[in-house]
């Protein structure tokens, strides 16, 4: 990744314009969130059958996550970004017309599919020019750009939950989303500075040639531009074989997991098991996201006094609370205020994991990348399977498999410490 010098009115355009990145990607995941339960009424899901049409994005998210480390060192974070936001603003139009015009789960599983193609490398990309934005101005500001990925979930959930109050058709409102969600985006990265430079602009191989008196001229080939693919691969393959990154990918998972779990079934956990309207399912999970958005945007003041360390443990310990309050609340308002818990517990895992693994701008790409896949499997992963679980237990007992991954988190904690 190559940096130049830039004033402070340029920073100043390229905060703003990550920040707004961050914005869309939440806006684009809770709008569509947001209409699960009208989605699932739509074409007649079950709770098993949501999980499996879940899958289908995961399935997306999880190929583009995967290789988002490479996407990002051979286009450059603006163009990943670019292009994967462009990507969600289809899918979401795809998923939303498979809903209310074709009535078709084979179409609306498509357009997740996309949703997930376009936003894992997307949200990789965005990471990887946070940490050189966080460099840049040199304090912790990372918490703050996750604060304006839930600033737009917070806009998302509140919009899906007026849309399903006043029973705006889901083709409409996701349209509008993902039309909102690309052009705001593409606009926005002509600021963005962190481009990874994929080949240095070398002449390619040329054989040079000098004199051995035994032999005569001797071919010596100097290596230029074809040598950056394969240092791409050796510098993503590093990544993957160093301890800590793994052990933060580990940390970052369970926290992850409490707010992927979150944002696919606190709406219909409130539907189902609470016995709360869609309407209500949808603004309980604007509770969640609205405290999270706080936790974040405090985050940078908590982690300048206290240290990454203890902020995760408290931020475990919370998410543990705030779950199992939710699942076993004998009345609807306790479950509503356990959300609040939660998400101030599953707040800082991403962008204290993200800044970790940042810590060495020469490794920042490849080593984010790592962490991003761990942590959004997780995120993405764990909400279909739960979805299956369910199947068997209820979506409210199938939330309590969270709590034993956030005892994991809970206890590599001491990994997030700044390396030396």
């Amino acid at each position: 990744m190559s940096s130049t010098a830039v004033t402070a009115r340029e920073v100043t355009h390229w905060r703003i314009a990550v920040a707004l990145a961050y914005a869309a990607s939440g806006l684009a995941f809770s709008s569509w969130v947001s209409r699960l339960p009208a989605i699932r009424d739509g074409l007649e899901l079950t709770p098993g059958t949501v999980g499996l049409l879940l899958l289908c994005m995961t399935a997306g998210s999880f190929l583009s996550v995967s290789a988002s480390g490479l996407i990002v060192l051979r286009l450059g974070s603006k163009r990943t970004i670019r292009t994967g936001s462009i990507m969600v603003g289809i899918g979401l139009a795809a998923a939303g017309f498979g809903t209310s015009v074709l009535a078709s789960p084979p179409a609306v599983a498509l357009g997740l599919a996309v949703i997930g193609l376009g936003t894992a490398s997307w949200n990789t990309a965005s990471n990887v020019e946070g940490a050189a934005v966080e460099r840049a101005v040199g304090r912790h500001i990372m918490p703050r750009l996750h604060g304006a990925f839930s600033l737009g979930t917070v806009a998302g959930a509140g919009l899906g939950a007026w849309a399903a109050g006043a029973g705006v058709p889901v083709f409409w409102h996701l349209a509008a989303a993902g039309l909102v969600v690309a052009g705001s985006v593409t606009t926005a990265a002509r600021w963005f500075r962190a481009d990874v430079t994929p080949m240095e602009r070398a002449a390619p191989y040329r054989p040079d040639t000098f004199e051995d008196p035994s032999t005569g001229p001797i071919p010596v080939i100097r290596p230029g531009a074809e040598d950056a693919p394969l240092d791409n691969k050796r510098k993503i393959a590093q990544a993957w074989r160093d301890r800590r990154t793994l052990l933060l990918g580990v940390m970052v998972l369970g926290l992850a997991l409490a707010e992927g779990a979150a944002g696919d079934w606190v709406a219909l956990a409130l539907a189902d098991g609470h016995h709360q309207s869609d309407a209500a399912g949808a603004a309980g999970y604007g509770i969640f996201v609205t405290f999270m958005t706080i936790g974040r945007f405090a985050g940078t003041v908590v982690l300048d006094r206290f240290g990454r360390v203890p902020v995760m443990r408290w931020c475990s310990a919370l998410a543990v609370l705030g779950l199992g309050l939710f699942v076993f609340a004998p009345e609807p308002w306790l479950a509503y205020a356990a959300l609040a818990v939660w998400g101030l517990g599953a707040s800082l895992g991403f962008p204290v994991g993200m800044s970790a693994a940042a810590d060495d701008p020469a490794k920042a790409a490849a080593r984010v990348s790592v962490v991003s896949t761990i942590g959004y499997g997780a995120f993405l992963c764990g909400p279909p399977l739960l979805g299956l679980l369910a199947e068997h237990v209820g979506i409210l007992h199938s939330l309590l498999a969270v709590m034993a991954v956030l005892v994991v988190s809970f206890l590599l904690s001491p990994v997030a410490r700044k390396a030396s």
